[in-house]
């Protein structure tokens, strides 16, 4: 792997081996090696609180240089694109490359790169280390993928997260059902659409997501009720209540308290929300030292 840009590129063994990785750092297991002579640049056109910050505290933790980047001072506000932008990093010595971006496979942009990239979300595209983080929680709680039944549930059509983890979960043997208002169905997936009344009892995890107003081509959420979003495709504590008793609840944040979930599950005690932000950093410990090593670099 000597680049991380979606989940359909990743086998089951490296996804294992990864959640391994991160695992052996979150136990202390394993210490992280230092790559104290290696540049990383964390370039971001979307706005990031969770995968911004866990990127950061990961580098550090292995070592790493940064390279300050900020998309408002820097010469993209002159017409720069981001192919100049990546390859003047890379001359001037950056290692590795992480990228958020609007534009879904921007990355088809960057193949004459030569130091990797990790993606960091690509518009309605992938977010490959969302995933991996999901699937490390999935996995402490389960030790297993098989046969596990998942509903995810919301804004699928423009989702990263949703198609992520379809393709991985589906890999891995999961069951992998959506729930979704008609317009935000994405029939390009294969998993089958229920109502989330007819399959909460028997729902091992349920996953989240936000909707994502700013992706929908009209832009206007002044018709969006809430009320009736929430009663129908939402976690209430009528559903909650009738989850299995080792369900887990998840969602890849930022959270809309009272649209996507109600207020108080969001630290419930079959929530895991927080748990996959812990897990976001160890994991992306997990990829970045995997990837340099690929590139022949070896940790101090």
């Amino acid at each position: 792997m000597d680049n991380l840009l979606s989940m359909e590129y990743l086998n089951t063994t490296e996804i294992y081996n990864l959640i391994q990785r991160a695992s052996a750092f979150k136990n202390g297991d394993t210490k992280p090696g230092s790559f104290e002579d290696k540049f990383v640049a964390n370039l971001f056109f979307e706005n990031s609180t969770r995968t911004k910050s866990s990127f950061l505290v990961a580098e550090q933790k292995l070592g790493l240089k940064l390279i300050d980047f900020e998309t408002s001072t820097s010469s993209v506000q002159k017409g720069e694109s981001l192919y100049d932008t990546c390859k003047t990093l890379e001359q001037i010595g950056a290692d590795v490359l992480v990228i958020r971006h609007s534009q879904t496979t921007y990355y088809d942009e960057l193949k004459n790169l030569n130091i990797p990239i990790i993606n960091a979300g690509d518009g309605s595209g992938q977010h490959p280390t969302q995933s991996l983080l999901d699937l490390m929680t999935i996995y402490e709680e389960y030790k297993t993928f098989e046969g596990l039944n998942v509903l995810i549930c919301g804004d699928i059509k423009n989702s990263r997260v949703a198609k992520s983890n379809y393709q991985s979960l589906t890999a891995l043997g999961a069951h992998v059902m959506f729930s979704s208002p008609d317009e935000w169905k994405d029939e390009t997936l294969e998993a089958p659409y229920v109502e989330i009344d007819e399959v909460i009892d028997r729902i091992d995890i349920v996953m989240l997501l936000r909707v994502q107003h700013e992706r929908h081509e009209d832009g206007d959420v002044s018709n969006f009720e809430v009320k009736q979003y929430h009663e129908r495709f939402g976690l209430t504590q009528s559903r909650y209540d009738l989850l299995k008793d080792r369900a887990v609840i998840m969602h890849p944040a930022p959270v809309n308290r009272g649209v996507e979930i109600e207020d108080a599950l969001v630290e419930a005690p079959k929530s895991r929300i927080f748990k996959q932000m812990e897990n976001g950093m160890y994991i992306r410990m997990a990829v970045i030292d995997h990837i340099l090593q690929s590139e022949g670099v070896t940790a101090k």
